[in-house]
């Protein structure tokens, strides 16, 4: 899996709040969603974001509630791969299970800066910042992961893993 983009830099504890903020929890709209991510913390996040653009965040990132409306908003607002310090456990599994890759690499989140092209190979682990030149390592998602977000998410990888069955 390879994606490039321009990143758009958060700083550390990005709630899921912000991410998606709870006034829009009414709806389970993916499209709907995203029209909202990250609104309360960059009112033009999805105004300036390309389908594509990296996601760059210090420490932290996804904590609070454990709502799976935070990865499927950024997903579905056209972010490629989220890369942070770290993440909040629940809000990784999260990623996961809703088909957004996420990548920690504290190293690439304190050199990446707001706007820079950055390219990350999923497979190798690779970030390059391609502004600067600069590389950095990742640990490349297990193929049992990797087979989870090229489905586009856990129910769908369970969808293509299991036979389906007809009634009569």
């Amino acid at each position: 899996m390879q994606f490039e983009g321009t990143a758009h830099k958060y700083g550390r504890d990005v709630d899921t709040d912000v991410i998606i903020p709870a006034r829009y929890l009414n709806t389970s709209d993916p499209d709907e969603l995203a029209l909202h991510c990250m609104e309360d913390l960059d009112p033009e996040f999805t105004d300036k974001l390309a389908t594509g653009d990296i996601l760059v965040a210090e420490e932290n990132f996804g904590c609070g509630s454990s709502r799976e409306h935070a990865p499927i908003a950024i997903r579905t607002a056209g972010v490629s791969v989220v890369i942070a310090k770290s993440f909040a456990r629940i809000f990784y599994r999260n990623a996961i299970n809703t088909g957004l890759p996420i990548m920690e690499s504290p190293e690439a989140a304190d050199a990446i800066a707001d706007g820079d092209t950055v390219r990350v190979d999923a497979d190798s682990g690779v970030i390059t910042d391609l502004t600067t030149g600069e590389t950095f390592q990742a640990q490349p998602f297990p193929e049992f992961v990797k087979g989870i977000i090229e489905k586009g998410g856990l129910i769908e990888s369970v969808r293509a893993r299991v036979p389906s069955s007809t009634t009569e």
